[in-house]
């Protein structure tokens, strides 16, 4: 592949990528202004989050299947343009339950831009390159974090937090053009691909039955949903009760995101050296550690504003070395089901995630206490499956079923 053909290509994955974390990040800032919109409570508000993740999650597991039977590309544009839609749609809203609604519906659009790129990654790209090409999309992704919680919290600051899923709907639409003129297909359809519920899930049990996939996706979808705890409690963690302002809560969300960032463009250098298992094995180790000094320094009361920072973005930076090994690590043994396991892999991930974020919302925390405690919990949960998987792995002797070409991605060579 060209270099000017795979910079484009890549350039073009990311910013799909960025689509989901967009709808996310950049309505945060906006929490307190629609509780008073709506005339309801920053809590109420977080369910539109929460309905937003579970709509990725079943959306994933619909579209997955769909881009094994008719190709990466009819379903993205299809995807999309039900996204464009469902963001008027939220524009538009006058309750916080029909917001709710219309996030659902978005997720369900926007799915789509969440799991083709790692199918196409993994069609166009070869095994042992997967991890740095998630990597080099982390970066396009990663500007996501950064810019949009500052340009939502203008965006509300100036013309207010409906104009929000207004720039999303015009950004996604110059994604979509793109994407119909310069984004290749790299799987044609497949119509020996049944549709019918049962074929399907013979498909999905067949991916989650693969011992390697179950690992390494459940192992970083507990220890991502994490991430998703700190969507959903930062915006009361840090503008309520560390009282900050809407921008500087934007600063402050695109200085943790950057700790990301960094960390995914580290993974490069240190793929070199290390297995990818290795480096996600030890960034849990470390996600751990901080995880617990947060919530034990949050119960004490013994963290202001500078130290809660300083260990989320610790915290989230292993993130950049987690995401992209376990998703390399859980799509490697597949090719014909890339669709499936890719979809598989996202509900999982989103479904903890969902389940996460819901947890910060139903504890109604008056402190940072109740959000360190669940970002550690998950860290520590994710961080033992993956020891236990490995072990059982190592047990059955399941080394000489994974393919040869996905060995160097456990066992640095």
């Amino acid at each position: 592949m060209k270099n000017s053909n795979r910079f484009v290509l890549i350039l073009i994955l990311g910013l799909l990528s960025a689509i989901g974390p967009f709808s996310i990040d950049m309505y945060l800032p906006g929490f307190p202004a629609i509780a008073n919109s709506l005339h309801t409570s920053v809590d109420a508000v977080s369910y539109s989050l929460s309905s937003f993740f579970v709509g990725i999650c079943l959306g994933q597991i619909l579209i997955g299947p769909l881009l094994d039977r008719f190709g990466r590309k009819r379903p993205l544009v299809i995807g999309l343009i039900v996204y464009l839609f469902a963001s008027i749609g939220c524009a538009l809203s006058t309750s916080i339950e029909m917001l709710i609604v219309f996030r659902l519906f978005q997720a369900l659009g926007g799915c789509v831009s969440m799991v083709a790129p790692r199918a196409i990654v993994r069609d166009l790209f070869p095994v042992e390159e997967n991890a740095k090409v998630l990597s080099l999309l982390i970066l396009v992704l990663g500007v996501s974090p950064i810019l949009a919680p500052t340009v939502g919290s203008l965006v509300i600051a100036h013309w207010g937090w409906s104009w929000v899923f207004v720039l999303l709907a015009v950004v996604t639409l110059a994604i979509l053009i793109a994407l119909i003129l310069w984004l290749p297909e790299s799987k044609q359809p497949d119509p020996t691909f049944s549709l019918r519920p049962k074929p399907i899930l013979a498909s999905f049990t067949t991916v989650i039955k693969d011992k390697q996939f179950f690992t390494y996706a459940f192992s970083g979808g507990i220890g991502s949903a994490g991430l998703f705890a700190y969507l959903a409690g930062s915006p009361f963690v840090f503008m309520k009760y560390y009282t900050v302002t809407e921008q500087q809560y934007g600063w402050i969300f695109a200085l943790i995101a950057a700790g990301l960032i960094s960390s995914s463009q580290l993974n490069n250098l240190l793929l070199r050296y290390y297995s990818s298992e290795q480096l996600m094995k030890w960034s849990l180790v470390v996600q751990v550690t901080v995880g617990i000094l947060l919530f034990a320094g949050a119960a004490a009361g013994l963290l202001g504003l500078v130290s809660t920072i300083f260990l989320m973005f610790l915290f989230l930076s292993c993130q950049g070395l987690i995401f992209p090994n376990s998703a390399a690590l859980s799509m490697a043994p597949f090719t014909k089901e890339a669709g499936s396991a890719s979809a598989l892999m996202g509900a999982i991930q989103m479904g903890l995630g969902s389940l996460a974020s819901a947890v910060i919302g139903l504890l109604n925390a008056q402190t940072p206490t109740p959000l360190a405690g669940v970002m550690a919990v998950c860290a520590t949960i994710g961080l033992v499956v993956l020891l236990f998987g490995r072990r059982k792995m190592d047990s059955a002797a399941t080394t000489t079923d994974i393919k040869e070409q996905t060995l160097d991605m456990i066992e640095k060579y």
